[in-house]
């Protein structure tokens, strides 16, 4: 396979909102062809309105779109899934809203032919502050959201001066990890797949204007691509997603994927010009600040 599948592990726990996400991006697909991977069909049921198809291990959605069921054998499902003619865009795994994400995340980046792209972990505000709190179920909530690259906040709408603190109070216990409030469910599309360059990336959140801040960095010279990576990993730069090209000191072309903290580098076939987009919330992603950062892994022509 020359080009890696990407991959995106949607988590959370129990009422959550992952449903409600998912169908949201099965909606705004825009001719991406989407593998939804869930445990079994219960427990996400697609929107009617989006089912053309439907067997015993496959439901097929309008637009290319496809939900398959796993069960136990999820690296089955995803072997099966790249063998397919034409074969998905992007992979979505939705996990049951007890799973710890690191672990899927982990048996995911040991399978060939597939980029991780990231774990988005979603929490509903209204609850978390009483689901940490719980003495049986505290632990794997907050063991979920460690694992976090992107946390999500979701239902945000219901009770807006509950969210405002939530957030506030979780960016004190992870201040590393990226996090966003969203309402109904509204997860802009762009944030894990296509990293727009030309149009601003509109949120559905209560944040004050309600918008993404989001810029194009055109490399000048071949870069040190494995410690820019790793600056990237560790940086607190307000950075929810970037995706391009850069050249490497060797003059291949590497594609960057990040969402939220996780970064993942590939050397896909191809003459794509150099240049990642960067997205992050308005007024927190820090431009200047990156732009210094990435020069410093700047390699001068020889």
């Amino acid at each position: 396979m020359s080009t890696p599948l990407p991959v995106t592990l949607i988590a959370g726990y129990l009422g959550a909102g992952k449903t409600t996400v998912v169908n949201h991006l099965l909606r705004h697909a825009n001719g991406r062809r989407l593998a939804v991977l869930v445990n079994e069909f219960g427990a996400l049921p697609i929107d009617e309105d989006l089912i053309e198809a439907q067997d015993d291990d496959l439901i097929s959605i309008a637009g290319g779109c496809i939900c398959c069921s796993f069960g136990s054998d999820l690296t089955g499902a995803l072997i099966e899934l790249a063998a397919l003619d034409p074969r998905p865009d992007h992979v979505l795994i939705e996990a049951s809203g007890v799973a710890i994400p690191g672990a899927i995340a982990g048996a995911m980046s040991l399978l060939e032919g597939y980029a991780p792209c990231g774990v988005c972990v979603l929490a509903d505000v209204t609850s978390l502050p009483k689901l940490i709190a719980d003495e049986y179920v505290g632990d794997t909530v907050e063991r979920q959201l460690s694992d976090a690259g992107l946390i999500v906040l979701t239902k945000a709408d219901l009770d807006p001066a509950t969210a405002n603190e939530t957030e506030s109070w979780l960016r004190t216990k992870y201040l590393a990890t990226p996090m966003l409030l969203v309402s109904d469910g509204k997860l802009a599309p762009a944030l894990l797949f296509d990293a727009p360059a030309s149009i601003p990336v509109q949120s559905s959140g209560t944040h004050a204007d309600a918008d993404y801040d989001s810029f194009v960095y055109t490399p000048p010279a071949r870069i040190a691509v494995k410690d820019m990576a790793q600056a990237l990993r560790q940086s607190a730069l307000g950075i929810i997603r970037a995706k391009g090209f850069v050249t490497d000191a060797d003059g291949a072309r590497a594609l960057i994927q990040m969402v939220g903290k996780a970064v993942d580098v590939t050397y896909p076939d191809t003459d794509a010009q150099p240049g990642i987009v960067f997205i992050g919330l308005k007024g927190q992603l820090d431009e200047a600040a990156i732009r210094a950062m990435l020069a410093t892994f700047e390699i001068a022509a020889v």
